[in-house]
């Protein structure tokens, strides 16, 4: 097995491993290399969902689908632009609008009160070109902020919807399905990753900061954003079929970015990795030789 670095602050390819049959030796420099690097590029991987379940379990307990979501009831997610028959969706379909708002930073499921710790998305059909994925390092954008300010952030609260990235893209787009089984959660502002530092625990679905006023609470959010799109702290990962991406939904967020989706097909499967506790202050993340 071969681990070559992608970025010098985040991603790294995996060469001559198999996520179908892997030898056991090499399981500890994989979780080891997913909590340095933060994320994990898997090239040339033909497997089936089932063996993806069978991986992604391997790295903790996973999520069941939510509602509203193609796959939900699941252990998988369906992310997709196009119908059952392979005919591409029209632009007003719900599937496109969550396409959309999967284009904003975020971090998956942290409007759930036990959040994902890692992503497992496999590619199964690509455009021939665009619709790359976007990660950036939260641990860099938390050493980006002047002193003064992780001592403002260090023990807030930040309030995480579902609602708040969807009606950005329509106000409509949640249903009151959704409302109901995601309420607004609380998490930390800032984790703890042990020997790796600590990092921000932000994106588009954190809505205000708890005991603050809305506009100050707001003020802080748009500070914290400001070093977003500093290239120096993303990766852009190009699409190939067959490849598989694993990340640390703790460590960094991600975005889609635009294709031509109603000139080409693209269909995606994810799985989730929920974290094994809420998230507090005082966890320090990834200390028992676990994900």
């Amino acid at each position: 097995m071969q681990i070559l670095p992608l970025h010098p602050l985040l991603a790294a390819e995996i060469r001559d491993f198999s996520l179908d049959q892997f030898e056991e030796s090499d399981w500890t420099r994989i979780i080891e290399s997913l909590k340095k690097y933060s994320v994990l590029v898997f090239r040339n991987q033909e497997i089936d969902n089932e063996a993806q379940i069978r991986f992604s379990e391997r790295l903790g307990p996973l999520e069941t689908t939510k509602v509203g979501t193609e796959g939900a009831g699941t252990k998988l997610v369906f992310l997709t632009n196009m119908d059952s028959k392979g005919e591409l969706l029209p632009v007003t379909s719900r599937a496109i609008l969550n396409n959309r708002a999967n284009q904003l930073w975020h971090s998956d499921s942290s409007f759930k009160t036990v959040p994902a710790r890692a992503t497992v998305l496999r590619a199964v059909k690509i455009p021939p070109e665009q619709g790359a994925t976007e990660y950036i390092s939260l641990r860099a954008l938390y050493q980006s902020l002047p002193e003064a300010s992780k001592a403002e952030i260090a023990n807030l609260w930040g309030i995480h919807d579902y609602s708040n990235s969807r009606t950005k893209i329509d106000p409509d787009l949640v249903t009151e399905e959704e409302k109901q089984a995601l309420p607004p959660v609380r998490q930390p502002l800032v984790l703890n990753h042990g020997s790796h530092g600590k990092s921000l625990y932000m994106g588009a679905h954190l809505a205000k900061i708890e005991g603050v006023p809305e506009n100050t609470g707001k003020a802080l959010i748009q500070q914290l954003t400001e070093n977003t799109e500093n290239p120096s702290y993303i990766y852009r990962h190009h699409w190939q079929v067959h490849d598989v991406v694993v990340w640390d939904n703790l460590s960094v967020m991600h975005r889609a970015t635009p294709f031509e989706n109603q000139k080409y097909g693209r269909t995606m499967i994810r799985t989730a990795i929920g974290c094994r506790e809420k998230l507090h202050f005082d966890t320090v993340i990834g200390t028992d030789g676990n994900l």
